[in-house]
């Protein structure tokens, strides 16, 4: 197929007119007896890329069935996010096992433009701290052990792309140096001080768990691991712009601090995201979810009732966040982040086509494109 006439995001992070190209799966310097998609009016951008969501229709990606999977990947790749990489709650080994061997089985049957693709496993818990446990399962918290996540690990073969870890808890530094090469290790629900965040970045730690949230506040005389994190240019923190869960002067803020070089966008979604107000849960919690907002019994926000494509609109048009710098922190950031960047993120010949056009006056999504397979 050819694509004509619309705006395409090009890998500089700008708008440019001009002609994209699909040949089977993967975008092409031309394409023969090409079948032409009219984008007038449009945007064309990359398929979004979710490193951080929970659930979405229902479905929490913790009850390790095919068929969460199956409606959790159809409701994220109809509303434009492409890839997937879904995030566990803190449980027991044994249930993160049973999560972790699920996604694989998943992974190895997925079909081309039915459904988001799998591309990771973001492990959140349980290596957290007590004292900002957030809406994560306070009965399970545990200590890093390098064991057990080995265990995690050799379950998803191959998927898992990230976990957290509080680098304040006995033997986490001796995790992060001995898992850092091979998974990217994200530092949140923390309690750390500046010092503490700097030492588990310097040992290989390169990424932040929603940014702002269950983690100590950035102040001029305690920076934390806000400050440790500005002053580790490797560390890309994640960034939830729902509307809920960080006030836009903030966003700007991070935005501002931190550059679209280095955040990503992610919706941490739970079960309600695409689902009417009423009673959810949340890694065995109850979760009631009135509008976007999902909190605990005691008020405790907990996740997101937004996806990541509405989370892209909410950026642009609420909190005045530019369009460019917001796909760039939906797609390219990302796959980078988690090694996909390769094969995805951006629009380059080569790479698969995961496209998806934007209407340009109020960004409503009028095709997906997967792989090659146009989808809506």
């Amino acid at each position: 197929m050819v694509i004509k006439n619309a705006l395409v995001f090009t890998e500089e992070g700008k708008f440019v007119e001009k002609d994209v190209y699909v040949d089977g799966e993967r975008i092409a310097d031309t394409a023969s007896d090409s079948d032409v998609i009219d984008g007038t009016g449009c945007y064309l951008i990359p398929g979004l890329m979710d490193i951080h969501f929970h659930g979405c229709m229902g479905h929490d990606f913790c009850d390790a069935t095919p068929e969460a999977l199956d409606a959790m990947a159809e409701y994220e790749l109809k509303n434009g996010i492409t890839s997937i990489c879904p995030a566990s709650m803190t449980l027991s080994e044994e249930s993160l096992v049973h999560i972790c061997e699920n996604a694989k089985d998943y992974r190895d049957s997925w079909t081309p433009g039915t459904k988001a693709r799998l591309c990771g496993i973001n492990l959140e818990g349980p290596f957290i701290a007590m004292s900002k446990k957030g809406a994560q399962n306070p009965k399970y918290v545990t200590p890093p052990n390098i064991d057990m996540f080995q265990h995690l690990i050799d379950a998803g073969d191959g998927l898992v792309k990230l976990t957290t870890i509080a680098p304040e808890t006995e033997g986490a530094m001796d995790f992060i140096r001995h898992f850092s090469k091979e998974i990217r290790i994200s530092i949140g629900h923390t309690d750390c001080d500046y010092d503490t965040a700097k030492e588990a970045f310097l040992a290989g730690a390169s990424h932040i768990t929603h940014l702002f949230n269950a983690m100590p506040p950035f102040t001029h005389r305690k920076p934390a691991l806000i400050g440790a994190g500005f002053d580790t240019e490797k560390v890309t923190p994640e960034i939830i712009c729902d509307g809920i869960h960080i006030d836009p002067s903030s966003v700007r803020v991070a935005f501002s601090i931190f550059g679209d070089d280095r955040l990503i966008l992610i919706s941490d979604s739970m079960m309600a995201t695409g689902m009417e107000n009423g009673d959810y849960s949340l890694g065995g919690l109850a979760v009631k979810v009135t509008g976007r907002l999902a909190t605990l019994e005691d008020g405790t926000i907990a996740g997101s009732a937004t996806n990541l494509m509405d989370c892209v609109r909410t950026a642009v048009q609420k909190m005045e966040i530019p369009l460019e710098s917001a796909i760039k922190c939906a797609s390219i950031n990302p796959a980078k982040a988690i090694g996909e960047d390769k094969e995805y993120g951006s629009i380059k010949v080569g790479k698969y086509a995961d496209l998806l056009l934007l209407d340009k006056d109020d960004l409503a999504l009028k095709k997906v494109i997967s792989h090659g397979v146009v989808v809506s």
